[in-house]
């Protein structure tokens, strides 16, 4: 059987380095959480590499490719967080973690497939290098673990949160593709698509966390309301960053979603705000896919003119404090508090 090798410099390691355990944590505050959850982190990425071995050459090849991409680990990361959060001393939430994460990487392989997207994180994406085909079906192999291991799991309310879970980011993803060109979207519609293609798994790896702790039904709610606001201020903040950062800082080329005639938050406040002959941009741009290679700097100048940015970055931090909100009542112990301090590294971030 083919095994899947980490990259030496990678997160995916199989043990926690011990500076990283005994050293104070340093860094933003996801990578102090994950200093504070080094071994349950290690563990869930040692699952992670097992799990995507497989004796069909093409699957580990592949899997290597998103691995040297890197990535935050935030979805795996929060399962772990809230887990231990609510006192749990188990393994179960380690393979919980891994089955989030395969969920996410999945969606990721069949995102860049349906966007064309030639670049994931600063890399070639996988469709990029190994063909449309190849990131479907090894997308659908990765699903199919996932539910593996929700089933060896054996609790019907996991298996519940995170088939709910997939189902609704299926649907959000459908939901935007339908929307993609559609000025006539208007903001909560907008929401119902951010809720389903990222806030949703943001909250079932929050609430799976508090169901193996086996902790009452409020605990798990706030969990899942703090996961669904998390990742409605990371969505928001994803969506000003195209229209903001340089391709250093994002791990992309900037004005991905404006090529890609997406319909972001930017977008929907300065054409809702926008005179009849700005308007008639977006429609040219946006609507009929109609672009030149100045349009992206207009696109620019309108976003920058109606403060769209800034406007974007005031409604994430609106989610952050409904996040921040939901920990109010759970025990104040470090891993509430650097959950909290997520919750404001979601809206400072610049990558």
């Amino acid at each position: 059987m083919t095994r899947l090798k980490p990259p030496v410099d990678g997160l995916l390691t199989s043990e926690p380095d011990a500076a990283t355990t005994s050293a104070p944590a340093k860094g933003d505050a996801l990578q102090r959480l994950a200093s504070l959850l080094a071994v349950d982190l290690a563990a869930t990425n040692a699952a992670i590499i097992a799990r995507m071995a497989s004796e069909v050459e093409l699957i580990p090849q592949l899997a290597a490719h998103l691995i040297a991409a890197g990535g935050k680990r935030l979805r795996p990361l929060l399962t772990l967080a809230s887990a231990r959060l609510c006192g749990y001393r188990g393994e179960r939430h380690v393979r919980l973690a891994a089955c989030v994460e395969f969920i996410h990487t999945a969606t990721l392989l069949h995102d860049d497939v349906v966007d064309e997207s030639d670049l994931r994180r600063g890399l070639a994406s996988a469709n990029a290098v190994f063909g449309n085909k190849a990131s479907v079906l090894v997308g659908d192999f990765l699903f199919a673990r996932a539910f593996e291991l929700m089933v060896a799991d054996g609790s019907l309310e996991v298996l519940r949160i995170l088939c709910n879970a997939s189902a609704t980011i299926a649907e959000g993803e459908v939901l935007q593709l339908s929307t993609q060109n559609d000025l006539g979207t208007d903001i909560p519609r907008y929401f119902k698509v951010i809720e389903g293609k990222t806030a949703a798994l943001f909250a079932a790896a929050c609430e799976v966390g508090a169901v193996v702790a086996q902790r009452d039904a409020a605990t798990c709610a706030a969990l899942s309301a703090y996961g669904s606001a998390l990742g409605m201020a990371f969505q928001l903040v994803d969506d000003a960053l195209d229209y903001a950062a340089d391709q250093d800082e994002l791990g992309k080329t900037v004005g991905d979603d404006f090529r890609e005639g997406k319909l972001t938050y930017p977008v929907l406040i300065a054409y809702a705000d926008g005179d009849a002959q700005e308007r008639r941009f977006w429609q040219r741009t946006i609507e009929a896919g109609e672009q030149t290679e100045v349009d992206l700097k207009t696109a620019f100048d309108l976003i920058a003119r109606h403060d769209a940015i800034g406007r974007t970055i005031a409604r994430a931090h609106s989610f952050a404090l409904e996040a921040k909100a939901a920990l109010a009542p759970l025990p104040d112990d470090p891993v509430r508090g650097l959950m909290m301090e997520a919750a404001d590294y979601a809206v400072s971030r610049r990558r």
